[in-house]
């Protein structure tokens, strides 16, 4: 991997793989939910749509067909932390996809017929969101781990909120939050990288909006209840703990917890609940880091009847987490797990192009593969014992999304706290 600064300051990282015959590229933007306020929820996901529908010189038809045309994908996504507006495309077909990106970038028009359109497919979107409790559970995960805190903000928005923006409050907020030092662009697969830098600089040496972004309020952990009534056929629960941020030493210590607890098909979960007892069809957990913290979440879905048993089983197998820790045998099948998973990504230009971006605008720095493979397996015992410590050291958050909460409101979220562990 490689890094450069074109002339005007703008961050590049480039990894060269020689063995394929595509490219992607991506612009990734140092905005998102977490960037935003109450007032203007949900702009950083409306201004990702907007860009995709039509500049001076092509319209949103033009873009697709243009894409469609050379058999390539162009796509984008907004997290809480981040934007990023992407294209995958044979290595002869870059220049056409940096010039539609770069054009989509800059010279987007945000007009109001389009804008209008637009607005009411996100709405569409938040609705279809609403209709899906699985997924509506772990906004309400978020709203219970930091309650008002922007990273419990709703990445779609919130319908009032987007009703009320117009095409200059988007291009307001572009003209604060895409500034140089807030993009990097990253790029993936078959390219000569001098040939790959003229034409960056073609396109983005022109790129001059400067403007250092204030920190974001860091975030507390709340460990609140919320239920969110709604007529389904299952409860869906989320119990979340605090985790630990992306920059953390001891994130992979976290992963192989997580890989051990619910984190596969392997995982003490998915064994006791689903298959020793089939009490769930969906149960997992996963950890979720953000640049100064993070959130550490274990999710079932299940019916009324068996929402009991399914929370007594996650706290016992929390439980025996806590006290006896993971085996010696748990542990390095997580790291193998874990060290297969990193290298199988890799194989794919897209993963790669999104690992050394999101690098690059988050972390500012880069690990080589074996740096990494060397950080999973120095992960010790004490190492998961320590980050269990953290864990549980306050009261969960519990969110549920149902018809009746009588056993999730019953649960004691500070029962981890006494020093059990």
């Amino acid at each position: 991997m490689n890094k450069y600064t074109l002339s005007n300051g703008l961050r590049v990282v480039v990894e060269y793989i020689p063995t394929v015959r595509s490219v992607s590229f991506g612009i990734w933007v140092k905005t998102g939910s977490r960037n935003e306020t109450k007032d203007n929820n949900g702009i950083s996901h409306f201004i990702e749509h907007m860009l995709f529908k039509g500049t001076e010189k092509r319209t949103a038809k033009d873009i697709a067909d243009l894409f469609d045309g050379i058999g390539g994908n162009v796509n984008a996504f907004t997290a809480k932390e981040y934007t990023c507006y992407f294209a995958k495309v044979l290595d002869e077909h870059l220049p056409l996809a940096v010039d539609a990106l770069s054009d989509m970038f800059f010279n987007s028009q945000f007009d109001e017929g389009e804008l209008a359109k637009e607005k009411n497919v996100i709405l569409e979107e938040i609705a279809m969101y609403e209709d899906t409790p699985d997924d509506k559970v772990h906004d309400e995960a978020s709203r219970a781990s930091y309650g008002d805190h922007p990273l419990a903000y709703s990445i779609l928005g919130i319908k009032d909120r987007l009703e009320a923006m117009g095409s200059d409050t988007l291009k307001n907020y572009m003209k604060e939050r895409y500034t140089i030092e807030n993009t990097v662009v990253s790029v993936a697969g078959n390219v000569e990288e001098a040939g790959l830098l003229e034409l960056l600089e073609l396109h983005f040496g022109g790129f001059s909006n400067h403007a250092e972004a204030p920190a974001p309020e860091a975030a507390t952990f709340q460990g609140e209840y919320i239920f969110y009534k709604k007529k389904t056929e299952q409860n869906h629960i989320c119990m979340t703990f605090p985790g630990l941020s992306n920059k953390d030493k001891q994130l992979y210590a976290m992963i192989l917890l997580n890989n051990a607890l619910g984190g596969g098909m392997s995982s003490r979960l998915f064994q006791e609940i689903r298959e020793k007892r089939g009490l769930a069809y969906s149960v997992y957990s996963y950890h979720m880091g953000y640049a100064d913290s993070g959130l550490f979440t274990v999710y079932a879905g299940t019916a009324p009847k068996q929402t009991k048993d399914v929370l007594d089983l996650t706290l016992e197998q929390i439980h025996e987490l806590s006290v006896k820790g993971l085996a010696e045998d748990e542990l390095h099948r997580g790291k193998e797990q874990l060290k297969g998973s990193l290298i199988l990504s890799l194989e794919s230009t897209s993963s790669r192009m999104n690992r050394i971006g999101k690098n690059e605008l988050m972390l500012g720095q880069h690990y080589t593969l074996d740096e990494l493979l060397k950080r999973i397996d120095n992960v010790t015992m004490e190492d998961i014992q320590d980050v269990t410590r953290k864990m549980l050291a306050v009261p969960f958050a519990v969110a549920m999304v149902g018809t009746n909460d009588k056993d999730a409101s019953k649960l004691r979220r500070d029962q981890y706290v006494s020093g059990t562990v």
